[in-house]
């Protein structure tokens, strides 16, 4: 989790970690066959455990747990009859008719049949039915409750869906016209994966969130499920600590359900910091990121034409140690560790290609004969040492070729510019220049940019402007190429809000210009960054922290204090905005009811490495980036 490691205290990431890789050993902790190998598997998964599985094992970790072969439930399966095979999938009617299938046509010679969500009653008996008329009963090895319905991204960060986030998306908890069947079956969705997320973490939460919003809705449902799981002691998934004794503080987690609508200017805002900034410009999800490198150009006999654009994808994952290091930090800085990173790679190079030169040395004189004595020892360390390098390589290839891309975006669209006067609007710091000439300049950005720019100007001003301002932005912005829609949405929300509350205030700190950024990165630089400003990023808390400070610090505050509080432990659910728990939580959970980003995740890690022995963990209904949200917006102010 965020912040300085607990002793044995498990990330989330490594608990679903742990439980798929038990699943794949048939649910048993070891399975090994009598010569030490692994028991080859086929695997057998819906779009949605391929979801949980791709940010968490990679090919290779699947091949050393003997999974010869990962197919997806529905595609065209030859049989293997003397096989076992380990399903993942959702316990969908659709799933159930394939499995059901597949035991018809005798495809494997056992399965094992694991349901990322509980499945109901009725199902199970429909694959009874199935085994026994298919003769198949006694090759039904094992079926299991998996309780993994989520998608962890980071040791402290997760996200419920993927494949049908626009069940669960914004957009679709704030239609006009959604109905209060539709709505439930919204909360259900959201709720079942809150549910496998805390089976997985092994804790009962202390459940806090605003009254009269999505998230209200979450924590009500919520807390029933718990309940009613705590309620039956023999069946509960939470008893029998499946922490393991001493793990976890006797303390239990806080949970803060927040609702999107609580700040709607982050989303949109332009980023600064690597990670969010990758998610923002370029195509990056659940740990993967694709990128279309265009090949210079080919002459061929009808003249010169550009190449084919070469598409390549890299994971950004944990074990990437530079990634890790600087996912959160300022892109300057990036750019600047790539090229120290290269210099000291050229630099070990280089000292292989010297020694093995020397150890080309040929003649019987005696000084030769010593030196190479002296340069094997070398040798014989620097070869032991390549594997790393050829690693090291690789890593700076990646992230050369990522920051270069992110780059081509912060210098056609000057992203820096519309960070640094998004900093100053949302801190309410004087502005150097006028908002109608940034969007009427018609080198800086895309309409797209301009929109978000002008939408957080609107959301994040007390005072809207008046009538006739309006009227000037928006004619602005329709030149500028703008779709209007969004501001449609946004102006009905914000005279909605204001009945109920006040927007939310981001601070007063400001970014510090360091100057341009010609001057830190030298010319015969990978990365030359002329014209793009060094911004210096100072810490601040964004809403969602801030509230999240409030309820995990104990802390008397207007804007949390009638947040609504639920214990699923205690017996009677009295509801009541008075905490039973005095002292301030050492771990918590924020999660986002209509999605969340890496903007306010990165504010959450700052956070607490401050806070000795905290952890906290960011979840959110789905992962969008700008371009996501303004989409969504859009769909809604059409209406």
């Amino acid at each position: 989790m965020v912040g300085s490691k607990m002793a044995a205290t498990a990330s989330i990431r490594e608990r679903q970690t742990v439980a798929l890789k038990r699943m794949l050993n048939f649910n048993v902790p070891h399975v090994k066959n009598s010569t030490g190998e692994p028991v080859w598997k086929v695997l057998i998964y819906d779009r949605f455990g391929q979801d949980i599985i791709s940010p968490l094992l990679s090919v290779k970790e699947l091949r050393d747990m003997g999974i010869t072969l990962h197919l997806l439930l529905h595609s065209d399966r030859d049989p293997i009859p003397d096989v076992p095979a380990v399903y993942f999938v959702m316990p969908t009617e659709e799933n159930i008719d394939r499995m059901c299938q597949d035991l018809r046509n005798q495809l494997y010679e056992s399965y094992y049949l694991n349901f990322i969500s509980a499945i109901s009653r009725s199902k199970l008996e429909d694959i009874a039915n199935a085994a026994l008329s298919a003769s198949a009963v006694t090759q039904v090895a094992k079926v299991f409750d998996q309780y993994l319905n989520f998608i962890t991204l980071e040791d402290d960060m997760f996200v419920l869906c993927n494949q049908n986030k626009e069940l669960v998306s914004y957009r679709a908890i704030n239609r006009p016209d959604i109905t209060d069947t539709e709505m439930e079956v919204v909360m259900d969705t959201i709720v079942d994966s809150l549910f496998c997320f805390f089976v997985t973490l092994g804790a009962v939460p202390i459940v806090r969130c605003p009254r009269g919003t999505a998230a209200e809705m979450v924590a009500v449902k919520l807390d029933k499920k718990l309940r009613e799981n705590l309620r039956d002691a023999r069946n509960s998934l939470f008893t029998g600590d499946t922490l393991g004794a001493g793990q976890l503080s006797f303390q239990r987690p806080l949970l803060v359900l927040v609702d999107r609508n609580v700040d709607l200017a982050t989303p949109l805002h332009h980023t600064w910091t690597y990670q969010a900034l990758v998610h923002d410009v370029l195509d990056f999800h659940l740990n993967r990121v694709n990128l279309e490198e265009s090949a210079g150009v080919e002459n061929s006999p009808a003249g010169a034409r550009p190449k084919r654009k070469n598409k390549k994808s890299y994971d950004l994952t944990p074990v990437d140690k530079f990634w890790q290091k600087h996912k959160g930090s300022p892109f300057p800085e990036v750019a600047e560790s790539v090229q120290q990173e290269l210099e000291s790679y050229r630099a070990q190079e280089g000292e292989v290609k010297r020694l093995k030169s020397v150890m080309g040395l040929e003649g019987e004189d005696e000084g030769a004969i010593s030196m190479l004595s002296d340069n094997t020892a070398k040798l014989t360390s620097a070869v032991s040492s390549l594997p790393e390098l050829l690693e090291k390589k690789r890593l700076i290839d990646l992230h050369t070729n990522v920051a270069t891309a992110v780059l081509e975006h912060i210098k056609a669209r000057k992203l820096d510019v519309y960070f640094e006067y998004e900093e100053k609007i949302m801190s309410k710091t004087t502005l150097d220049k006028s908002l109608l000439d940034i969007i009427a300049d018609p080198d800086a950005g895309t309409p797209e940019d301009k929109m978000r720019l002008f939408l957080i100007y609107y959301i994040s001003t007390q005072q809207a402007p008046s009538e006739a301002d309006l009227e000037q932005y928006k004619k602005a912005l329709t030149d500028a190429g703008c779709n209007l829609n969004p501001l449609q949405y946004i102006k009905q929300w914000k005279a909605f809000a204001k009945m109920a509350s006040t927007p939310a205030s981001y601070g007063n700190t400001t970014t510090k210009p360091m100057g341009l950024l010609s001057r830190v990165m030298n010319t015969g630089s990978q990365f030359v960054m002329e014209g793009v400003k060094n911004l210096v990023l100072k810490q601040q808390n964004l809403p969602v922290t801030r509230i999240l400070d409030n309820l995990m610090e104990m802390k008397s505050n207007p804007e949390t204090d009638d947040y609504r509080y639920f214990d699923p432990k205690m017996l009677r659910g009295n509801d009541s905005s008075v905490p039973r728990n005095k002292n301030p939580f050492q771990e918590a959970i924020v999660f986002v009811v209509g999605g969340g980003n890496y903007i306010e995740y990165q504010n959450l890690v700052d956070y607490v490495k401050a806070k000795q022995g905290k952890h906290v963990l960011y979840g959110c209904s789905e992962l969008f980036n700008a371009a996501q949200f303004i989409k969504q917006l859009s769909q809604l102010g059409q209406k």
